[in-house]
This record gives C-alpha cells, sequence and structure tokens, in this order.
C-alpha cells in the first residue's frame, strides 16, 4: 500500500511517502490511521486529531469506514479550505 503524506502532515510525519504492508486486520480507513498512529511518536502526533485529517484512497475522498486494500494508494492530507 502506497501511503501518501500533504501538507502539514508530510511535515509532521517527515516523509511524503510510504510503501507499508499492514496487517491484515486494516480493513478501513479508520483502521489504517490508527495503525499509522502507532508507527512513531511523529506518525502519532501527526494523525492524533482525526477531524484535522482527510483521506483520500486511489484519488478519491474516502470515509473512515471506506475498505482499502494492499495495492490501495492512500493520501493523508490536511482540511483543504477555500478562499
Amino acid at each position: 500500500m502506497r501511503i501518501l503524506y500533504f501538507a502539514a502532515l508530510r511535515e509532521r510525519v517527515g516523509v511524503a511517502e510510504e510503501t507499508l504492508t499492514p496487517p491484515s486486520e486494516i480493513r478501513t480507513v479508520a483502521d489504517l490511521v490508527t495503525w499509522l498512529r502507532g508507527r512513531s511518536d511523529l506518525h502519532a502526533a501527526a494523525l492524533a486529531d482525526p477531524a484535522m485529517v482527510r483521506v483520500a484512497v486511489n484519488q478519491d475522498y474516502a470515509t473512515p469506514d471506506q475498505p482499502v486494500a494492499p495495492g490501495d494508494e492512500v493520501a493523508l492530507f490536511p482540511p483543504v479550505t477555500g478562499g
């Protein structure tokens, strides 16, 4: 699974992307974000507030209950505002 981090999340985690193999019990976006928080203190801090993290799976916005699969591209980014 390819994990992409954007904007402030990229800065906090310290990498733009990772290729990971989550455990088989990781089945949804919410599961994945929870698992990612456990990867390091940097991940935990960056992903601590779910209200401040948006997720796209294969370039489509995703809800926490959306399934994820091993070949997916998952992008994590802060909320986007327009003006």
